[in-house]
């Protein structure tokens, strides 16, 4: 841990022209790359993994939205706050501002719930900058609960600075969730630039005797590694191979049941249509048509 303390004040020391926001990003980077912090996101992952939420799960996920559900969440708790803290500045707003408060602790629940679900299911890098955002959110959340019981008491002067020093909390987590969003790419669709990446028109993959029914096998349309799995004599099932959620390749898991598991996080997808059907993956994979050619070769189109 002396080690990660060294190097974290390493990367906020000044260099040259480097300003604030620089400093703060390689801080950042600094804990992405910490792997001291794993005697902590290993067990407390382990456990999240744990949980006995069934089909539950993938509701948290956001997979029946479409991308992931902890974004949505998190704008309860924070509007409420923030709007509690506008109006601690206006005169005769003291119930008010305690009730935006006290709304404000009782949604983090759920909103927390699905970070730590998200979270879980991330990479190294992700999972130890996520701490960070947990614990910067944990803090804001106890303050704001401390807030609202000051306010109750009729402390009122000490529930609004409460209130200020949560604010402060939320927009620094706030800060390092973006990191984990745009930066880190924690939760975005890794499938996405397949369309753009790939070239319009057919593109020959095999002959068809290349590949055993049942089994995954992987090639390339251009620069997009696929999946193509053999069905019957004469249907086969092409995907893109780099799982949505986080690039696992799916050539390397489990086909069953018409669908392939990502050996990566279980997310599962089905063959036909590539829709992820369960685990943590809330984009389906992006699906190839195939044709025989004149020559027999084996063809796919996007």
């Amino acid at each position: 841990m002396g080690t990660f303390i060294a190097r974290l004040a390493a990367a906020t020391r000044s260099d040259g022209d480097d300003g604030i926001g620089v400093r703060a990003l390689r801080a950042l980077d600094a804990v992405g790359g910490a792997a001291e912090l794993d005697a902590v996101t290993v067990p407390l992952r382990r456990a999240v993994r744990g949980l006995p939420l069934g089909r539950l799960r993938g509701v948290l996920h956001g997979r029946p939205l479409g991308h992931p559900l902890h974004p949505a969440l998190v704008q309860l708790p924070i509007g409420a706050w923030t709007s509690a803290a506008v109006l601690d500045f206006v005169p005769g707003s003291a119930r008010a501002a305690r009730l935006l408060v006290a709304v404000g602790v009782v949604t983090a629940a759920p909103a927390v719930l699905t970070g730590w679900v998200d979270w879980a299911e991330q990479h190294d890098r992700q999972l130890r900058t996520g701490l960070l955002h947990a614990g910067a959110m944990a803090t804001a959340t106890g303050l704001f609960g401390a807030s609202w019981a000051a306010r109750s008491h009729g402390h009122h002067g000490l529930g609004r600075a409460l209130g200020l020093f949560g604010l402060t909390a939320v927009g620094s987590g706030a800060a390092v969730g973006g990191h984990l969003a745009y930066r880190q790419a924690a939760g975005a669709n890794k499938t996405e630039p397949v369309p753009q990446l790939v070239e319009p028109g057919w593109h020959t993959l095999g002959r068809p005797e290349e590949f055993t029914v049942g089994a995954a096998a992987r090639r390339t349309v251009g620069e997009v590694p696929v999946l193509v799995v053999r069905e019957a004599a004469d249907v086969f099932h092409v995907l893109a191979d780099r799982c949505s959620h986080a690039s696992g390749p799916l050539s390397a898991g489990d086909i069953a049941d018409g669908c392939v598991t990502c050996p990566w996080h279980g997310s599962v997808f089905r063959l036909s249509d590539g829709w992820n059907v369960d685990g943590p993956a809330t984009a389906p994979q992006p699906r190839f048509v195939t044709r025989t050619d004149d020559e027999g070769n084996l063809q796919a189109r996007l």
